[in-house]
């Protein structure tokens, strides 16, 4: 019996060419047939397919048509059966993202890469960031914070200088953006079993936005961050181009360029 798969493309040009190659390769089922999800685009379209379709409980498996395409495996005409078929699994977990507004409204979202909380005017930030019973910082002035997971440790985290964690780590990264006070903190690495609390502490003077992954939430008064061990998302990888190795590439481009 032929295996089949459910597609899912941007619209952009390349993605278009890449779907159809694919579909004088394949054969393209309705989703709850398919074997697993084919996600044509770059990081941003994959993260949006991932919360779009986690409730079928299926596999993805992405290819690249935009720049980087760090979640996505690299597109082979002629390798893309074989690389189908052998692809490895890989399971995560998302941040689930609760947000209490100024005028008590409470929104979820979840996050894959992070939940980046930011500055929406003029004025910095100015945060309390808890760790359960214990206080991580009682006062952080900035243009905002993140809390990354290990997969989201190399996009928006790396970009602000946070480190680069093992996927297997179990461990989040907290990182500042552009602190002025204190200028030196670096941010902490912690536990996944993590539940942390980002105050603000002056919301009518210095309003923040929150945002999971691309989806905003304006004027937080708290946010609540905590690894949802409920949901799962599996992504498959080519053998040779697992993310395992795209993380461990990035810490030796880090190492190099330190040095």
């Amino acid at each position: 019996m032929k295996t089949k798969y459910f597609i899912v493309f941007d619209k952009n040009r390349n993605s278009l060419k890449i779907k159809s190659l694919l579909s004088k390769k394949i054969e393209f089922t309705s989703i709850s047939k398919a074997r697993a999800i084919i996600v044509i685009g770059g990081d941003g379209f994959m993260l949006y397919a991932l919360k779009k379709f986690q409730k079928f409980k299926k596999s993805f498996y992405g290819l690249n048509s935009g720049n980087y395409g760090f979640l996505m495996n690299k597109f082979s005409n002629n390798n893309l059966i074989k690389n189908l078929m052998s692809a490895k699994p890989i399971e995560i977990h998302p941040l689930e993202m609760t947000v209490i507004t100024k005028k008590n409204l409470i929104k979820k979202s979840i996050a894959i890469n992070e939940v980046s909380v930011l500055r929406q005017s003029k004025q910095a930030a100015s945060v309390k960031i808890i760790n359960g019973k214990n206080i991580i910082i009682k006062k952080l002035i900035s243009d905002g914070v993140l809390v990354s997971t290990p997969a989201g440790s190399t996009a928006y985290n790396l970009s602000v200088h946070g480190p680069i964690l093992d996927l297997n780590s179990k461990k989040l990264a907290i990182t500042p953006i552009s602190p002025f006070r204190p200028r030196r903190w670096r941010g902490k690495i912690i536990s996944e079993k993590s539940k942390i609390e980002i105050k603000n502490l002056n919301y009518n003077k210095r309003p923040i936005s929150a945002v999971a992954d691309n989806n905003e939430v304006r004027n937080a008064k708290k946010i609540i961050v905590k690894i949802n061990k409920k949901i799962s998302f599996n992504l498959l990888y080519d053998k040779k181009n697992s993310l395992h190795k795209k993380i461990k590439i990035e810490q030796l481009r880090r190492e190099t360029f330190s040095n």
